[in-house]
């Protein structure tokens, strides 16, 4: 007996934990929250910035190369050439997204939107009018972001915490929703200088320059305003965890 106890472990007194308890000691608890499985080093790095969420490098570039065919078709050989150029090219781009195994939503979009533009530039027999739409969607997005500030509810901050399922809570802090509305006040800057800008344009018959402001004004002025979402979000994120944790 004396010689099994000299046999044992200098631990042997402390009791060996279980599996599951030593994987626990390992991994994050469920409950802990998704903040808890990696670092905030790591959690910061993979939020997307401004660029990705607006297509990234690649989103940029496909945007635009429709509208550039049709005003390079359009120069070359007038409208039909036009339409069939930009046409031909978002199938391509779609095809491209599809291989690419991506999300089929942006391709069947952008074919869809390229067709409708081109529909209308065909049946007015007017160039210009590939950029209709876009032009009065824009006017509409400034008046509806507009108004959602003076209502006391920024569509910027209703839309970032439905998206991020982050609930109302941010509505009842007064400097959350200052700083929303701020992001969509940017935001309806953004979208009246496209009308104001492009309007302009289109009434002076400028197909060319319009196609350059369509490109120009289109997400690289986005990624600006999401900034300014991000930002927003980023400070009412950090006071409501503060109030939070002072309430606990």
């Amino acid at each position: 007996m004396a010689i099994n106890q000299t046999q044992q472990p200098l631990d042997a007194g402390r009791p060996v934990p279980e599996a599951d308890e030593r994987r626990s000691a390992a991994e994050p608890r469920p409950d802990a929250g998704p903040g808890a499985r990696q670092h905030p080093e790591q959690a910061h790095r993979q939020r997307p910035s401004a660029l990705e969420q607006a297509g990234g490098v690649r989103g940029l570039i496909y945007s635009a190369l429709p509208v550039l065919a049709f005003v390079i078709g359009n120069n070359i050989g007038g409208l039909k050439t036009a339409i069939i150029a930009a046409l031909a090219l978002s199938v391509v781009i779609a095809a491209e997204r599809l291989l690419r195994k991506e999300s089929i939503m942006p391709a069947v979009g952008g074919v869809f939107g390229v067709a409708i533009a081109a529909g209308i530039s065909w049946w007015t027999g007017s160039a210009k009018d590939y950029f209709l739409i876009g032009i009065w969607s824009n006017l509409a997005a400034a008046l509806v972001f507009g108004i959602s500030v003076l209502v006391r509810r920024p569509l910027a901050g209703v839309l970032w915490n439905s998206m991020t399922g982050k609930g109302a809570a941010w509505q009842e802090d007064r400097r959350s929703r200052r700083d929303f509305s701020i992001a969509t006040i940017v935001l309806t800057v953004i979208f009246a200088a496209r009308f104001a800008v492009q309007q302009y344009l289109y009434e002076a018959d400028e197909v060319g320059t319009l196609g350059t402001a369509k490109i120009i004004m289109g997400y690289p002025l986005l990624a600006v305003g999401l900034l300014a979402v991000a930002w927003a979000a980023r400070a009412s994120h950090r006071r409501l965890r503060a109030a939070e944790h002072a309430e606990h």
